[in-house]
């Protein structure tokens, strides 16, 4: 079993260079711009796989002094390259079908060539499924993406290897099929590349979690805190595999430092039961205060709500200092 996603990418390299040699010889032997529209595809998808090596390696190094929150997001950015590079190749299938619309040529050797197709569906067939099942394993985006392009490859392929199939008894008046089944391949996976880019723009967008992450959030909170446990100005992201949540959390102002802090790992802990890979900040604040209610207060209680000067907040604190000095 592969321990990397880099090794996935390498089996899906190996896979498209494979599918691609089969459906080439296949358009060369029939001549069927069906076919050509599949290899076609075949020839992005070897692309893609060679960018999502690429990025993985760059996404999976470790966080430094200039990324402080890891290199995750590069993932995002094959997401959408690859959603381009297939509506590129849909762009191309389009161009090279309307000649055949217009001077339509029955394909030669139809046997033979669909056969090779075929066997061509079987592998992308097994190396998506491969994947499918990487990318749920290492969270990744990226493997995630390229899966889905292939299994799009192999349903189209399907299609293409059934509508062409007619075409061996059909007589030549029917040629006209070839194009027309390449046209209907193109549209069909220009809604995969929408699809990939739209994931790729909330990616980078810092869409916050999906609802079932975030209420599984909420339960860590209130089993460890309590049902009626109250905390605000959550945020949530996710970059390549890894999540960012933090909020503030609001708790006995006669709590301890030990206490708190007790209270937030054991959270921590139980969010990262759930959510794997997560990286987890609490801001803790007193429960007494008012303004630690305020749900957009930036640095709680005695932060600045956005776009207000803090200068009140900061002669609050000052003031507590007083205070606890006359107290002595």
């Amino acid at each position: 079993m592969a321990t990397s996603p880099t090794r996935y990418a390498l089996y899906s390299i190996a896979a498209s260079v494979t599918t691609l040699v089969l459906k080439f010889g296949a358009y060369f032997l029939t001549g069927s711009v069906g076919i050509l529209s599949d290899a076609t595809e075949s020839l992005v998808n070897l692309a893609a796989a060679m960018l999502a090596l690429v990025v993985l390696t760059h996404a999976m190094r470790p966080a430094d002094d200039s990324h402080a929150y890891g290199h995750g997001k590069a993932e995002y950015f094959s997401s959408g390259v690859e959603g381009i590079l297939i509506i590129v190749a849909a762009i191309g299938i389009v161009s090279a079908s309307v000649g055949r619309f217009m001077d339509p040529v029955l394909p030669q050797r139809l046997g033979l060539g669909l056969g090779m197709a075929l066997l061509a569906s079987v592998v992308n067939f097994a190396t998506a499924k491969a994947m499918l099942g990487a990318a749920k394993r290492f969270d990744s985006i990226t493997l995630e993406a390229d899966a889905k392009h292939l299994m799009t490859d192999v349903w189209t392929s399907v299609g293409l290897v059934v509508g062409l199939s007619v075409l061996m008894v059909a007589p030549a008046s029917w040629a006209v099929l070839d194009p027309a089944i390449a046209v209907l391949m193109a549209v069909n996976i220009v809604f995969t590349g929408v699809s990939l880019i739209r994931r790729s723009f909330w990616g980078l967008m810092d869409m916050a979690l999906p609802e079932a992450e975030l209420k599984a959030v909420d339960m860590a909170i209130r089993t460890h805190a309590g049902p009626q446990a109250e905390y605000h100005a959550l945020r949530t992201r996710k970059s390549g595999a890894r999540r960012f949540i933090d909020f503030h959390l609001l708790v006995p102002g006669m709590a301890s430092v030990a206490q708190s802090h007790a209270l937030c790992c054991a959270i921590e802990s139980e969010i990262h039961a759930h959510l794997p890979g997560t990286q987890v900040t609490i801001h803790v604040e007193p429960h007494e205060d008012a303004a630690s209610h305020d749900g957009w207060v930036i640095g709680g209680a005695c932060g600045a709500k956005l776009g207000h000067d803090n200068a009140p907040c900061a002669e609050q604190c000052n003031s507590g200092k007083s205070e606890a000095k006359e107290s002595k």
